[in-house]
């Protein structure tokens, strides 16, 4: 695994890695080899985000951000069948403990929280198993994108697409598992050509997240083996795809977008998925209790302690001045009442 430097905030976690590809300046990550586990993910890009987290992420590799920026978009691709991958060496890595499964509905539905009236673009996506996620404006952006299997398949066969651009070397496109593998590279070159297409939803105050979980190398490495010709040119192409990809969303945010890879070797469970409606009117608000009982405080906590607290001292300073001035008023000369009393008792 190689060392790699923190500037930039497209965040990949890797495999046995968290790998930052492109950050904005006012996203400050500390250099260190300090263990994430893998089961923080989702709260680290809450934080990246800007939004708060229920537990607080006791890692030291995420520096406090600013309180008036927040990246404009969010972008995780989790990886499976590799520990790592050759990225650039302007790019850094940690090491990732425990790689269980996880999903980032958590921050997907704070994003329809907070932003419910603003035009936010949520997509998961994993292609393998055509598990698909959108919200928002996320249906208009990527309605001509193939999500399923056939979709992609015919998408390899049209003009355009990365069989007519990558090199392919030892793979083949006849083989199910190459197919796999090159079917989730076009999904990648899709949603960019797409987000360069939709380059003014970039520009508004709602936030964007990306979620992308591709299984295409782990198919390549049950086929052929981690030593094959095959599996080396496959990580080489997805090095490149996924490096390419975080430079576009970079340059369509505006230097403002994150970016996240996971790679993993395998993970310690399947990963299940629940279903659900973001239509839903009430949502338990604390899923772990059979209760159903609620949180001391939520997210806007620290907003309503804030607003609360500086209007009562605004309110007792302003009660104090008052006070004061009122007890070294002179009445016969500030008060117009006795200053109209004392003109009638003179004209009698």
């Amino acid at each position: 695994t190689a060392m790699l430097s923190w500037r930039l905030f497209f965040l990949c976690v890797l495999g046995d890695q968290l790998t930052v590809l492109r950050s904005p300046q006012y996203v400050t990550f500390r250099e260190g080899q300090w263990p994430l586990a893998g089961e923080k993910v989702p709260d680290l890009v809450a934080l990246t985000m800007g939004f708060s987290v229920q537990e607080d992420l006791d890692w030291p590799g995420l520096a406090a951000g600013s309180l008036f920026q927040r990246p404009r978009a969010t972008a995780l691709i989790a990886v499976r069948g590799v520990g790592s991958l050759d990225l650039p060496s302007n790019t850094s890595s940690y090491p990732l403990e425990n790689p269980v499964p996880f999903t980032l509905d958590s921050v997907a539905n704070t994003i329809h929280t907070l932003f419910a009236e603003s035009t936010p673009v949520v997509l998961q996506l994993a292609p393998s198993e055509e598990r698909l996620y959108m919200m928002g404006m996320a249906n208009t952006v990527f309605e001509d994108l193939p999500v399923t299997l056939q979709q992609i398949r015919a998408r390899l066969s049209q003009e355009g697409s990365v069989l007519h651009s990558l090199p392919l070397h030892s793979l083949s496109r006849n083989s199910e598992a190459d197919l796999l593998f090159l079917s989730e590279v076009q999904v990648l070159h899709d949603i960019s050509a797409l987000l360069q297409r939709h380059k003014h939803l970039a520009k508004d105050q709602a936030p964007d997240l990306f979620s992308l979980e591709l299984a295409g190398l782990e198919e390549i490495a049950r086929r052929y083996g981690n030593d094959s010709p095959q599996f080396q040119d496959a990580t080489k192409i997805l090095a490149s795809v996924l490096q390419k990809f975080a430079d576009d969303v970079y340059g369509v945010y505006g230097n403002n977008a994150v970016v996240e890879v996971v790679t993993v070797k395998t993970f310690e469970a399947p990963l299940t998925r629940k279903s659900r409606s973001i239509l839903e009117s009430k949502q338990i608000s604390n899923p772990g209790s059979p209760y159903n009982l609620a949180y001391k405080y939520n997210f806007e906590y620290a907003v309503i302690f804030n607003i609360v607290l500086w209007l009562m001292i605004m309110l007792a300073l302003a009660v104090i001045v008052i006070a004061y001035n009122l007890w070294n008023m002179d009445p016969g000369y500030d008060s117009i009442i006795y200053r109209m009393t004392n003109q009638k008792i003179r004209m009698d």
